[in-house]
């Protein structure tokens, strides 16, 4: 199926990211046209990447603004309107992970806590209010989505400050669906697990999942990551993470609102036992071998 977007545009916060920049070229690829949004330290990346875009037949400009800056958003949106003429996709993208080296809360720096707070609450709050204040104006319905995490649905250790701030946005999320419903206009999150970037298999993370290994690779890490979802795969890919953002974007999900869609393969339902048991039953196949 193609041409899910056909005349409408879309703005992309965080779009010099691997999640962002798979969304956008997705929703390119639907017909959109998309305007990639990312910090001005990002801006020569994010022109390629819109270029690249273009280059593959898809209508794509970029423009810096900062999230935590409200001035800012305005003029990405004033940027998008004036561009294209209209709005109607929305995908609040851009975060920070601010994961501390310290083993719990109280190790958290009081900048560390700030920038999580700052990109993640009050930029997605921006995003929200930019998007409302043009529907409200413009009159006719369309999509928000935010990405939170599974990190917004449960705790985990050494990421309280990302935690906290990706349980917050989800409050955000569902206080908008209630408020813009009537406009006809429809807000959803994305909550992926891992997703196979430089920064999920950093070395860091690798030695967290083998401390039972001197120096572990990430085919090593591999193994126990398999273990954490029903599907046994060790992350999933950005572009699954886009598909999800696609679907609720369209007409496909016009009845859709309010929700958080989880992208986990499975990993928010798993059973710990089953972790136990899955490890044990490989371990013992690996020394039938």
């Amino acid at each position: 199926m193609t041409g899910r977007l056909e005349g409408k545009t879309a703005i992309v916060t965080g779009a010099a990211g691997v999640i962002g920049f798979a969304t956008a070229k997705r929703l390119a690829e639907e017909g959109a046209n998309v305007v990639l949004s990312d910090i001005e330290a990002k801006a020569d990346d994010l022109t390629a990447k819109a270029g690249e875009i273009e280059a593959a037949g898809g209508s794509a400009s970029a423009f810096a603004a900062d999230i935590t800056d409200y001035p800012q958003v305005e003029a990405l949106f004033r940027h998008a309107v004036d561009t294209y003429g209209r709005l109607d996709v929305v995908h609040a993208n851009a975060g920070v992970l601010c994961r501390t080296s310290s083993k719990d809360t109280v190790g958290v720096q009081a900048e560390q806590w700030k920038q999580a707070l700052d990109v993640n609450i009050t930029g997605t709050w921006h995003t929200l209010q930019a998007a409302a204040a043009y529907f409200r104006e413009a009159g006719h319905g369309g999509s928000i989505v935010i990405t939170s995490s599974v990190a917004g649905v449960r705790g985990g250790l050494n990421n309280s400050a990302y935690s906290a701030t990706k349980h917050a946005v989800l409050g955000l999320q569902k206080t908008a669906a209630h408020e813009l419903g009537r406009l006809g206009v429809r807000v959803n999150a994305v909550l992926p697990t891992g997703v196979k970037t430089p920064m999920f298999v950093r070395p860091a993370r690798v030695v967290q999942a083998r401390p039972d290994l001197k120096n572990p690779t990430v085919e090593d890490a591999e193994k126990v990551w398999k273990h954490t979802n029903l599907l046994g795969v060790p992350w999933v890919e950005a572009v699954d993470v886009a598909n999800a953002v696609l679907f609720l974007a369209s007409d496909e999900a016009r009845y859709i609102t309010g929700i958080q869609l989880i992208i986990d393969a499975g990993q928010t339902q798993i059973n710990p036992f089953s972790v136990i048991e899955r490890w044990l039953s490989d371990e013992s196949a690996a020394g039938d071998e």
